[in-house]
């Protein structure tokens, strides 16, 4: 059995009393729905804000292999450093700007929940990376990048062997 209150929120008759989990619940929501709200409120920070799109990071005993989702971006738009061990991904979604079907105004958005921005991750790598093999593919949207480890050529070592008398 379920009971209604004003402004439309159900509560069971076990929850009558003061309930803090309920209390807690209600403010997560409330959070929720502001964050959700957030490109709508705010669309300079969709604008001009930064995106996280989803990255993956698989290691080998040949190296790392990286792969983040990039929908929408530009591939000239995409870059990939290493500076003294750390692997620097960037990467820019740009917002085209709409204009009706005259061409004379801006086009009103009612949903805008697409991030629009720079994107920028770092790696450190946990070992010496083979720099001139790093190879870096783009394709559907989806940047992979492969960091080799480098293979340190063991030399062998003359030890002298010695004679006692």
């Amino acid at each position: 059995m379920r009971y209604v209150v004003p402004f439309g929120r159900a509560y069971a008759p076990s929850q009558r009393a003061f309930n803090p989990f309920a209390l807690m619940q209600r403010e997560m929501e409330n959070m929720l729905e502001s964050f959700a709200r957030l490109p709508e409120a705010a669309p300079e920070v969709a604008e001009n804000g930064f995106f996280a799109p989803v990255v993956e990071v698989k290691e080998t005993d040949k190296g790392l292999a990286i792969e983040a989702d990039l929908p929408g971006v530009d591939p000239d738009d995409v870059s990939v450093e290493l500076t003294d061990g750390v692997l620097t991904i960037k990467a820019e979604r740009k917002m085209v700007k709409d204009v009706d079907e005259k061409g004379e105004g801006d086009v009103k958005y009612h949903i805008a929940e697409r991030a629009y921005g720079t994107f920028l991750r770092r790696f450190n790598l946990p070992w010496e990376a083979d720099e001139d093999k790093i190879e870096a593919d783009f394709d559907k949207g989806v940047l992979k990048v492969f960091v080799p480890r480098k293979v340190e050529e063991k030399k062998a070592k003359k030890i002298t062997v010695k004679a006692k008398k």
